[in-house]
């Protein structure tokens, strides 16, 4: 019997802790969050139908992890990295502290796609 695909979630906040999120703009098609996560915090392997995840780093390291192809990514403050659409990734912080990062998220429907 083949694997079931995990279903696309609308809110995956419930799936993982941070240290705080905030909601800056949320629009059809957009939306603006940011994200403090501590030194052991991440956010697990997802992707996304059709919306690009770009990361701003604010404060501290934001490691990334990504498939399709295998690539790793470490940004400090003031980088930015772009996800496209249906590449899983990984968001882990990457430093001793904690790390704020602003996720701009579109354009186009949001849903978070968990890999199991």
């Amino acid at each position: 019997m083949a694997a079931s695909k995990p279903e696309p979630l609308k809110d995956a906040s419930h799936l993982y802790e941070v240290e705080r999120r905030q909601y800056h703009l949320q629009r059809p098609g957009f939306r603006i969050s940011e994200l403090q996560l501590g030194p052991t915090q991440s956010v697990p392997w997802h992707s996304h139908t059709h919306i690009t995840d770009t990361f701003y780093v604010i404060e501290g390291r934001l490691r990334l992890f990504l498939q399709g192809p295998k690539e790793e990514v470490l940004l400090g403050p003031g980088e930015t990295y772009a996800v496209p659409p249906g590449r899983p990734h990984l968001v882990t912080n990457g430093g001793d502290g904690s790390m704020t990062i602003l996720v701009l998220q579109g354009v186009g429907e949001y849903d978070y796609v968990p890999l199991v």
